[in-house]
């Protein structure tokens, strides 16, 4: 039997165990998964900050939440927080390499997913629509649980969270005295028969990748403290020979780019000025150079093909943040205060290397293109509370600013190869920047009131009012003239949720959201980074806008937790790069602009159970959908030059774990699969109407129209030694890619990025 095979009906038994067990089963006697409420034993689900900005449990939250915990991401031995989504309903990854994995939210990614840190926004006005700020800014190590909204909200969280959020919240002393951890990753890949080709570049078969991280936490009296840093180096990884849609690598291949050396610091200082009200600092700083967003040559699997390479020479991020936090204060305004103010600065050089070929490999434009941004951001958020209306209502108010000044220097040379040397194909250089220097201002207010209307239900209605304003300025080599713009937005959202049982809930969430415009879409002109076009600016684009609506249902009991949500969000004024019908010398000219009506569809299915003797299993499952239904006029995209599936159709997985009676070791097998999705790169019903189709002759990426399922998987063990008190020893293994199967992630697909061949990682780490 094939492993692809053994994969799928891996995947389904798992689901079929979590989601088919009888909701009586027996209860458990562990305490940390259960607690006494009336006299009966329940189980106990991870709190979240997130969602309502009031502490809830994740059964309580009235929308869809995942919460990811210290020791989940621990035993996972990600590189970043980003990379456990991929086994979380509704959630995947986009973005290949150590540090470069994003968030995708039910198939939003880029600027429609709001990163945030300890409730402060992380993500910032100069990226790329479909690229947002790096979550790997954060170190793993320091990350006590990662909160994800799944879906928009705007109402708390104000623009960039049309499609949902995800919040870092990193660890803080709590316990008196000093603690800490130590640690080491080490991984390797593990070569197969067939070798590395002539495509393993001079690093040959390499794939290791060597990791040291420390961490210290303390408290003594009203003082606390913390620190910690980390160092990490990867040699890159190699993708496994095999097939994937139309593409095959006859041997295991060099996925360029995909290393970097990279090193973070942080510190953390806090003192109780008195009971329940404290004040903090916090320090920040990442650095990484040699990163990448990855390439494969074409050489090896698609001869003539343009090549894209896309790298940070460097990255520097530093941020400062002070802060009060006041509870129990009991005035007749607010029972609890928070007010945080934050400056960082985010410094990155950014290269571009196409050549595009016509007709020959020997002739052709090449583009070289270096960026160089600093983002300067000053931001605050005020927030209050008050329990009001005989302790029935609970308002959550307040106000949140920020301002991103960016400073850009931009270079490019292009070449005509392979042509005469006649004047009109000498190399044209130019120092006009992309993308001229810029302010970009957010203010915004909410309010929240949280109903309890019966001891049954509750409510939860809230409203937002944001000014978003965006400025060019005075910059060298920019010879356009300067301009501004103006947005304003106002929001709501009800949320409601009904306790059937003590074990039962419903769920229902409707609301409003949008994102406005950035600098990046409203000025840039340029060569876009994909090389697909030659990009003009459109200061006039209005903000993007939705209507969400979410039903749901959650059920637990001592051994089971379940979940299933189905949702529909509706996004109109969407922006979309689109072509013009003009050229820009050999590109063709592309702007943004509104004229998506969008409509995301989908069903989320997740579940965990306690199996006798130590077993447990998860599950999850997720079908989406999504459609253009926008009027097609003639102004719009035509029904095929206008794919929208930015995501694979359907993702079902689950993992089978044991785990020692005393926590001495643990051992989990995980299994993944994405179904494959026929709308990814063309929009017609048939792949013999994309190929018939003249409009999109030339387009058809390597890979094929329709974008392939794979099934991956996984196993992870770990064992305690020596533990003594406070202190303990562990070990980690973990291998992926068990088959070693050749696959990439959607939206690593347009230019082929392909996830790493089977591979090793062995954690060693002291905690005390």
């Amino acid at each position: 039997m094939r492993l692809v095979s053994v994969g799928r009906i891996a995947a389904c038994a798992v689901v079929l165990t979590v989601f088919s067990l009888p909701l009586c089963a027996q209860q458990s006697n562990s305490q940390d998964t259960t607690t006494a409420k009336s006299g009966k034993v329940v189980r106990l689900t991870p709190l979240t900050v997130t969602a309502t900005r009031t502490v809830k449990t994740v059964f309580e939250a009235p929308q869809p939440v995942a919460v990811i915990d210290q020791h989940r991401i621990q035993e996972s031995n990600a590189n970043t927080v980003t990379d456990l989504f991929r086994t979380q309903a509704g959630l995947d990854v986009t973005g290949v390499g150590a540090n470069q994995a994003r968030p995708s939210i039910r198939g939003q990614r880029g600027q429609r997913i709001l990163l945030l840190q300890d409730g402060m926004r992380l993500s910032n006005s100069r990226r790329q629509q479909d690229f947002g700020e790096l979550p790997a800014l954060v170190n793993v190590n320091s990350v006590q649980r990662v909160e994800v909204v799944r879906g928009p909200a705007s109402v708390l969280y104000g623009s960039d969270a049309i499609g949902g959020v995800v919040n870092m919240i990193t660890r803080t002393p709590e316990e008196e005295g000093i603690h800490g951890t130590v640690g080491y990753r080490y991984s390797s890949a593990i070569e197969s028969a067939s070798g590395c080709g002539a495509a393993s570049s001079e690093l040959g078969c390499r794939d290791t990748q060597n990791g040291v991280v420390g961490r210290l936490l303390g408290r003594f009296g009203s003082l606390s403290f913390a620190a910690g840093g980390s160092f990490r180096d990867s040699d890159g990884h190699h993708a496994p020979n095999g097939s994937f849609g139309d593409i095959t690598l006859d041997n295991e291949t060099r996925v360029l780019d995909t290393g970097l050396r990279d090193v973070s610091a942080d510190g953390y200082v806090g003192y109780a000025v008195a009971a329940g009200q404290r004040v903090f600092g916090k320090f920040e700083y990442y650095d990484a150079d040699t990163a990448g967003f990855g390439w494969v040559d074409p050489d090896v699997f698609d001869a003539g093909s343009p090549t894209i390479e896309i790298r940070y020479p460097f990255q520097t991020f530093q941020k400062y943040t002070l802060g009060y936090d006041g509870e129990a204060l009991n005035t007749p305004v607010a029972d609890r205060v928070g007010f945080v103010g934050y400056y960082q600065s985010n410094e990155r050089e950014l290269t571009n290397d196409i050549f595009i070929p016509f007709g020959s490999p020997d002739m052709g434009v090449r583009v070289n293109s270096a960026n160089y941004t600093d983002i300067q951001t000053v931001g605050l958020r005020l927030e209050a509370s008050k329990l009001a209306l005989l302790d029935r209502v609970n308002f959550t108010y307040g106000a949140d600013l920020f301002q991103d000044e960016t400073d850009n220097r931009d270079s490019s040379v292009t070449t005509y190869v392979g042509f005469p040397a006649a004047p009109p194909f000498l190399p044209d250089t130019s120092l006009a920047p992309n993308v001229p220097n810029a302010t970009y201002r957010s203010i915004g207010a909410f309010v929240q009131g949280d109903i309890q209307v019966t001891h049954w239900a509750s409510l939860i209605l809230g409203a937002r009012y944001q000014n978003i304003h965006a400025e060019t300025q005075a910059t060298t080599g920019f010879t356009g003239d300067p301009t501004d713009q103006t947005n304003d937005a106002f929001v709501g959202a009800a949320n409601a949720i009904f306790e059937v049982t003590e074990q039962l809930t419903l769920i229902g969430a409707v609301g409003r959201a949008f994102r406005s415009p950035n600098i990046v879409e409203q000025f840039f002109e340029g060569p876009t980074p994909e090389g697909s076009g030659f990009q003009s600016r459109n200061p006039d684009l209005k903000p993007e806008k939705s209507f969400n609506v979410d039903l749901g249902a959650r059920y637990r009991d001592s051994r089971l937790f379940l979940e299933g949500f189905v949702f529909r969000n509706m996004i109109t004024d969407g922006i979309r790069i689109i072509p013009t019908g003009d050229s820009v010398g050999p590109f063709f000219e592309v702007i943004n602009d509104n004229v998506d009506k969008l409509r995301f569809m989908g069903v989320e299915l997740s579940g965990d159970v306690r199996l006798p003797r130590g077993f447990s299993a998860r599950a999850h499952f997720t079908y989406f959908d999504t459609e253009d239904v926008s009027e097609q006029g003639p102004d719009a995209l035509d029904e095929a030059g206008n794919p929208v599936g930015d995501s694979y159709s359907s993702k079902i997985g689950g993992t089978l774990r044991y785990t020692h009676p005393e926590g001495l070791f643990f051992v989990e097998y995980e299994v993944r699969r994405n179904g494959d999705r026929r709308d990814a790169f063309c929009a017609l019903e048939t792949v013999a109407q994309c190929d018939a189709d003249e409009s999109l002759a030339g387009l058809k990426p390597a890979i094929g129209w329709v974008l392939p399922a794979f099934t991956v998987h996984d196993a992870r063990a770990a064992v305690h030694l020596l533990r003594r008190g406070p202190f303990a020893h562990r070990i980690g293994i973990a291998v992926s890619n068990i088959t070693d199967e050749l696959y990439a992630e959607f939206s690593n697909a347009s230019f082929f990025r392909p996830e790493a061949r089977r591979r090793v990682t062995l954690t060693y780490d002291v905690s005390f």
